[in-house]
């Protein structure tokens, strides 16, 4: 059956969202699904967003029938707005930021490890389990809207952040597989996403704003990172195109951080009165500035926001304690703090490593995002164009002075040629979807479309020949399989002699990405490499690949072809080069335990 819907999905870190259009009009219109959502115990609400939480709840809890939902009665869990407020009050149970847990490659992402530091009686869930239970909750409520088409036959785009690699993009797919939305999953960069938003709202028009050799600047700022993106303005065939140039790293940097700063502001507040807060109400205050903070910014916002806290014990200690913020102090205090003045040549600060930290999310040393954004334009080279356009992403930008300073700094760095705001609709709450949703419409050839290919290049390792040496590994040499912009529904052999592969036993396959080196050819082999700078080291894969015929050796010599399918997924394909056998390894994680840390 033909699909009758383009669906766009947004897996936020704080926020997920749901756009569709019907495919075949002439001009899409976007429209948002509202979400069925617990908003309270036994209360359900239809919301434009849904919150990416989840309260994992009671035995009681359960039996109550309190966390039940139209599709599921005697349900476990809560999702959505209810489990983020329920965050305030019962930290230990609520799973926050998994999508930020679906890059760290220091974790069995397989395994349930949130919440994160969570008493052993509480049962936990794994990153990839948290996504599909966000995932399942937006198909579901899709049935309950779209009985008669099932989701899964409509043509659907998820949205994931760009600087995310082949790995975490296949723990993507998997989770939205094992949520019910099909195989058939086409997935798309946010800052991309974000751009495809603008494109629908100015329709034709938008070539009259952007001109040939412009640059866009993508600044995507949500709750949990901060992703940056540029696209070029360029020609083909007598027709303006936009062609994505580079992308940057993944950055923990985002609200959340903004946030917990002004929680440890408004502590400091209290203490001064004489209350000092323990680690219940510390989360609790953290969630309480969070609604401060968009209050103050809003355009219209108030002179001052009170932000409370419950006192403790039987009974409450004079009720609610509670302490004033002020516009002006906040939204100084976060400029500096999150997008401080700096130079071009800048780069963020690194903390000096202590011999022993706490296990947990990566989160940036450095929150200044504008020492984030120097470092990205300076990889580019010095001879790349300076960004002509500025498009904003993120709730932060609903504020904004983070706008203006930002484009303050930039005109700084360059000088002539100042960044302009792009003009038209900026629709930060919803951008994404809604550009999945025209994105998805325009595959069948009803808009335009940003080029591109993969944001990485690939690498795998090979280990050299020669004697063994007692307690020294061999050396390592990675070799270019996929150069960076290869494009979806291409594939290249790569050039170059023959490489054992180890086949009939187990073995451990080894993969490098790199987003900076742009003049890798597939068969160029790197000899030395800086980890994290040139090269980073992605999942490794164990595999018993089945053995080869006729071969005795435990290994076969095989070239290699690489392949990157129309839904953004990597393949590497092993060519035998005596036999008509081929071995695909796919991506996936590791699960060994001694990663698993």
């Amino acid at each position: 059956m033909a699909a009758k819907y383009a669906v766009g999905i947004d897996l936020g870190t704080t926020n997920s969202v749901l756009a569709f259009a019907v495919i075949g009009e002439e001009s899409p219109k976007v429209e948002l699904l509202l979400i069925p959502q617990l908003v309270a115990p036994g209360i359900i609400e239809q919301r434009g967003v849904l919150p990416s939480f989840i309260y994992l709840g009671t035995d009681a809890d359960t039996a109550a029938g309190s966390l039940d939902v139209p599709w599921k009665k005697k349900r476990d869990f809560g999702v959505g707005e209810m489990a983020r407020l329920q965050a305030a009050q019962t930290p230990a149970r609520t799973v926050a930021a998994a999508k930020s847990w679906l890059t760290h490659t220091r974790v069995d992402r397989h395994q349930p490890i949130l919440p994160w530091g969570a008493p052993d009686d509480i049962a936990k869930v794994s990153p990839v389990e948290a996504a599909t239970r966000y995932l399942a909750h937006l198909a579901a409520a899709w049935k309950q809207a779209f009985p008669k088409d099932p989701i899964a036959e409509q043509r659907l785009v998820l949205t994931l952040p760009a600087s995310f690699d082949a790995a975490a993009r296949d723990l993507t797919r998997q989770a939205a597989v094992a949520a019910g939305l099909g195989d058939d999953i086409t997935l798309l960069e946010e800052p991309q996403a974000a751009v495809y938003a603008w494109l629908a709202d100015r329709g034709s028009q938008w070539r009259r704003q952007l001109k040939l050799n412009d640059r866009l600047l993508v600044v995507d700022v949500g709750g949990g990172t901060t992703d940056f993106t540029l696209i070029d303005v360029a020609e083909e065939n007598g027709e303006l195109i936009l062609r994505r140039a580079a992308v940057g790293n993944h950055t923990l940097v985002g609200g959340d951080n903004m946030d917990l700063a002004l929680a440890h502001r408004a502590q400091q507040a209290f203490a001064d009165k004489g209350v000092n807060i323990d680690a219940w109400q510390s989360v609790s205050l953290w969630h309480s500035c969070r609604a401060a903070k968009e209050a103050l910014l809003a355009p219209e916002g108030p002179a001052k926001h009170p932000v409370a806290i419950l006192g403790r014990g039987s009974k409450l200690v004079g009720g609610a304690v509670s302490v004033d913020l002020d516009r002006k102090e906040i939204a100084d205090f976060l400029v500096d703090g999150f997008f401080p003045m700096c130079s071009a040549a800048d780069h963020p600060a690194r903390r000096a490593a202590s011999g022993f930290r706490e296990i947990g999310l990566p989160y940036e040393a450095d929150t200044a995002i504008t020492r984030h954004l120097a470092a990205f334009l300076a990889s580019q080279g010095k001879e790349s164009p300076r960004p002509t356009h500025v498009l904003f992403n993120g709730g932060v930008f609903k504020a904004t002075r983070f706008q203006d300073r930002l484009l303050e700094i930039l005109s700084g760095w360059q000088g002539e040629g100042t960044p302009a705001r792009l003009e038209g609709l900026h629709d930060l709450d919803y951008a994404v979807a809604r550009g999945a949703a025209y994105y998805a419409a325009a595959k069948s050839g009803q808009g335009v479309r940003i080029r591109g290919g993969t944001t990485r290049s690939y690498y795998v390792g090979i280990e050299t020949s020669g004697p063994a040496i007692p307690g020294a590994p061999r050396p390592l040499r990675a070799l270019c399989v996929v150069p960076l912009g290869m494009e979806e529904g291409t594939e290249a052999d790569v050039p170059g002699g023959e490489i054992g592969l180890v086949v009939g036993e187990p073995a451990q396959f080894r993969f490098f990405s790199s987003a900076v080196r742009k003049a890798d050819k597939p068969g160029d082999l790197i000899e030395r490499w800086t980890e994290g700078d040139d090269l980073s080291e992605t999942d490794s894969m164990q595999a018993n690949l089945p053995a080869a015929k006729n071969s005795e050796d435990g290994w076969v010599p095989v070239t290699f072809q690489s392949r990157i399918t129309e839904l953004g997924v990597f393949e590497l394909w092993c060519v035998s080069a005596a036999a008509s056998e081929r071995w695909k390894l796919e991506f996936s994680v590791r699960e060994d335990a001694d990663k698993s840390v």
